[in-house]
């Protein structure tokens, strides 16, 4: 297959940069980077142009740094939320994916970002916050919070009170019987207390002068 020279004029993915002279195929050069503008053929004049298309690059590469870092900031505060389809047991149905989280980022929050951009390690298969990688630029990183929820209600299964539990209550109950019963000693005493002291037997030599 033949081949041609070019200088690449604008950013073309996988290929170069502003100002870049790349080998590529002639029909490629040809029928769609030359037509479109996206490069020159190498030549003398056309060679001149490459201080003027290195400024450009180091332009748009500034811009896109900057453009970057502050979506990196913005991101850092928002919780995408992703609804997806689990069983009772809160077990999720598929998994989500980049593409998903590049969908709900422009719907929810108007955020276009290409799902390349967005890193997993693995698909996320459990419910719950997580934290995701985004990978902006060559120099800039960012992390996205992805709070993945059931769209039907998970029943929670109705806990057992431990034997532990059950033993502190049953202690509790000994203990409140514990303290009745001391209670009511104190209480006969002090009903005791209360009543009148009964009459002190009068002397017999009083009895016996009043008998007189």
């Amino acid at each position: 297959m033949a081949k041609t020279e070019v200088i690449l004029t604008h950013n073309i993915v996988g290929l170069g940069g502003e100002s870049d002279q790349v080998r590529v195929a002639a029909g490629y050069a040809r029928n769609y980077l030359i037509p479109q503008g996206f490069a020159v053929p190498l030549s003398g004049a056309n060679k001149r142009r490459i201080e003027a298309l290195k400024q450009r690059r180091a332009e748009r590469e500034a811009h896109e740094f900057n453009t970057m870092s502050e979506l990196a900031k913005g991101v850092s505060k928002l919780i995408c939320v992703i609804k997806v389809k689990a069983g009772d047991d809160g077990k999720m149905f598929g998994s989500v994916t980049t593409g998903m989280i590049a969908d709900e980022l422009k719907h929810q929050f108007d955020i276009t970002l290409d799902k390349k951009k967005i890193h997993l390690e693995h698909p996320i298969k459990a419910l719950g916050e997580h934290e995701v990688e985004l990978r902006l630029h060559a120099e800039v990183k960012g992390l996205l919070k992805v709070r993945v929820e059931s769209l039907t209600p998970i029943t929670a299964p109705v806990a057992e009170a431990a034997p532990a539990e059950l033993k502190t209550e049953k202690r509790g109950k000994r203990v409140e019987k514990t303290e009745a019963a001391e209670d009511k000693p104190t209480a006969a005493k002090a009903e005791k207390a209360e009543k009148p002291a009964k009459a002190e037997k009068k002397p017999k030599a009083e009895k016996k002068a009043k008998a007189e």
